[in-house]
């Protein structure tokens, strides 16, 4: 048991939950004005988790014959027999339920939103097989995150989580595009439509600078229209140099791209979360 444990971990790396998690939170703490409850903190979490696997789960069962030609991918337990089809299936299907409960017992807003977000996480990998807007679909998939912190506390949909939701789709874009460096020749060479294999190198780094610096123009006007305050505005500032220093870093040496998706990304979140929670107390 406890190997097959690992090996999902492995399939759908638990710990990269870290990118969506904290803007989650973010709209829940902000739709709150503050603490949202413990039984919304468990509902969330489980929530974003299923929600994660399940996204994960379709991605690395569709792109199996993709995963297997590819060096930096074959020993995924999808492609190596550690995790049969089958079992793949099952484990997607079964989050899939997860999410579909939870979203029943947050509200009847959750549970209506809650296909459509299935269909949107669900559909991401056939997007790279035909189009190069793939990677605005996986921001917009992680982007659906504040939009389900907010309907979990509210029951709607305000301006500002708008506002939040679209900064995270551009982020989560723009660092996509970095990441997607790693497999250009790959790419080009399987005819798969990511846009480093379209455009080329200078292209991305323009475009991924591009959408970072909508990311923060869109969390600025977040702040502004949920009328944050000092805190907030720092967290945009904070925000703002990280992803400057990400560029820097992959700019001078692609070889530190998993430094720079990895660490860089995922700090930024819970920083910014931490912000904004310091910025509602002191309210």
């Amino acid at each position: 048991m406890k190997k097959l444990l690992n090996d999902f971990n492995e399939l759908v790396m638990f710990k990269h939950s870290i990118f969506s998690l904290p803007f989650i939170f973010v709209a829940m703490v902000v739709a709150a004005d503050g603490w949202f409850g413990w039984r919304l903190l468990f509902l969330g979490l489980l929530a974003a988790f299923s929600a994660r696997n399940f996204a994960m789960g379709v991605n690395r069962y569709l792109d199996r014959d993709i995963d297997k030609k590819n060096p930096r991918t074959a020993l995924r337990p999808s492609v190596d027999g550690r995790i049969s089809s089958q079992k793949q299936l099952l484990f997607i299907s079964i989050n899939a339920l997860i999410f579909i409960i939870v979203a029943y017992f947050i509200n009847s807003l959750a549970l209506c939103l809650s296909f459509p977000i299935l269909l949107i996480l669900g559909g991401y990998s056939y997007f790279k097989r035909f189009s190069s807007i793939a990677h605005i679909i996986l921001g917009i998939s992680l982007g659906l995150a504040p939009i389900a912190g907010v309907v979990a506390v509210k029951a709607d949909i305000p301006l500002w989580s708008l506002l939040l939701s679209s900064g995270v789709i551009f982020w989560v874009a723009g660092f996509d595009l970095l990441y997607s460096l790693q497999d250009i020749e790959f790419d080009k060479k399987e005819g798969l439509y990511s846009i480093p294999s379209i455009y080329g190198v200078e292209c991305t780094l323009f475009v991924s600078k591009l959408f970072h610096a909508l990311t923060v123009l869109f969390w600025f006007l977040f702040v502004l229209a949920y009328g944050g305050n000092f805190f907030a505005y720092f967290a945009i500032m904070v925000a703002a140099i990280m992803l400057y220093n990400e560029h820097r870093i992959v700019q001078k040496d692609f070889n530190k791209i998993d430094r720079a998706f990895f660490t860089i990304n995922g700090y930024l979140g819970i920083i910014f979360f931490g912000f904004i929670v310091l910025d509602i107390w002191t309210k």
